[in-house]
């Protein structure tokens, strides 16, 4: 067995994800499920010889020294794989992403046309949330794409690690992995600054020194692009003032209600009648309601603005649901397991 192999397979069976388990076979995430491969069981001797066949010396001698390590690397001819190396019980094993080297529209990724909206804003924060798996990444890299291809622009990238490889178009994309080109997002992001950015995308604001110099671009002129693993609209508020202590939570809310543009939460729902799988979106869009319930911190009430604003373009996630459900590109038990309120989908359920 080689990596190669699995590779291939991957790629020829539309995988996400490729995982490599001591005591399992080599195992392929189709359509957001486990698949099992041909291949044999792995042994711990073999699930290492695999693992360490993707790692330079340099990062061998670093995943032995912390146990840990995340990368990309590309195979010339099918993809790149977004890899975290990691010990189980002892044993060395892997989760690969597969990450196409086509750049998909955001027309491609059936999202509304707001999210295109906020790719073309000048300055802000737009901010893209969900679990894991969810998609966050290539809804990044199309909104990139689309400001790459539309305007001229100095967009700055800050990944760990480096997935969708932008070329250069009317904008110049530079594209910074950390622990590779830099020590860490806030490092890069407090250089950023002096770079002359005009668009500032972060792949992941985990920390409070993050979340401030993220908030500090977004005011001063600069579309910032982040994510974030918060499940609702509400939720992603309440995450970005708590990261702060106490005495500064009032500072944040003001900034977060001055600079905020909108937020994009998503999943993926596999499709009733075709491979693949559909996004449902929650989108908050900032309006001068939304500025003072953040301000006033009182996040319970924004589910009621979004239902409230549909002509904007707002959406809560049990309607995106919904409507997928009414069109049949999700299948109403897929809906039920997502749904906060079922009440809302009694009528979709009669007429079933």
């Amino acid at each position: 067995m080689q990596m190669q192999e699995l590779f291939k397979l991957a790629v020829e069976k539309k995988a996400s994800d490729l995982h490599l388990a001591v005591g399992s076979c080599p195992i392929l995430r189709i359509n957001g499920e486990l698949t099992k491969t041909d291949f044999e069981v792995l042994t711990p001797r073999e699930s290492k010889r695999l693992v360490y066949s993707l790692l330079s010396e340099v990062q061998r001698k670093q995943f032995e020294e912390t146990l840990e390590l995340d990368f990309s690397l590309s195979i010339p001819g099918l993809s790149r794989f977004r890899v975290n190396a990691h010990q189980q019980r002892g044993s060395i094993e892997a989760a690969l992403r597969v990450i196409y080297y086509d750049i998909p529209t955001l027309n491609d990724l059936s999202l509304p046309p707001i999210v295109t909206a906020f790719a073309r804003k000048e300055s802000g924060l737009i901010l893209v949330t969900g679990p894991t798996g969810m998609g966050k990444t290539t809804t990044l890299a199309a909104m990139i794409d689309l400001i790459n291809r539309e305007k001229k622009r100095m967009i700055i990238c800050i990944e760990d690690p480096v997935e969708y490889v932008h070329r250069h178009n009317k904008s110049i994309v530079k594209q910074r992995e950390v622990y590779s080109d830099t020590k860490s997002f806030a490092e890069a992001l407090k250089r950023a600054l002096r770079q002359d950015p005009d668009v500032i995308v972060i792949g992941e604001m985990r920390d409070l020194e993050t979340v401030s110099l993220a908030l500090t671009a977004s005011e001063t002129g600069h579309l910032v692009l982040a994510t974030l693993h918060t499940p609702d609209a509400a939720q992603t508020i309440d995450r970005i003032i708590d990261v702060f202590p106490p005495f500064q939570q009032q500072t944040i809310k003001v900034q977060l209600a001055g600079s905020l543009e909108g937020i994009i939460c998503q999943q993926l729902l596999p499709r009733l009648n075709a491979e693949g799988r559909i996004v449902a979106t929650e989108i908050l869009i900032k309006t001068p309601a939304v500025g003072n319930l953040i301000r006033e911190h009182k996040t319970e009430q924004i589910p009621t603005i979004i239902q409230t604003g549909v002509s904007l373009g707002m959406k809560t996630m049990d309607r995106s649901l919904r409507e997928l459900c009414q069109r049949e590109a999700i299948s109403y038990e897929v809906a039920m397991t997502k749904v906060k309120n079922p009440a809302e989908f009694k009528e979709v359920g009669k007429r079933r």
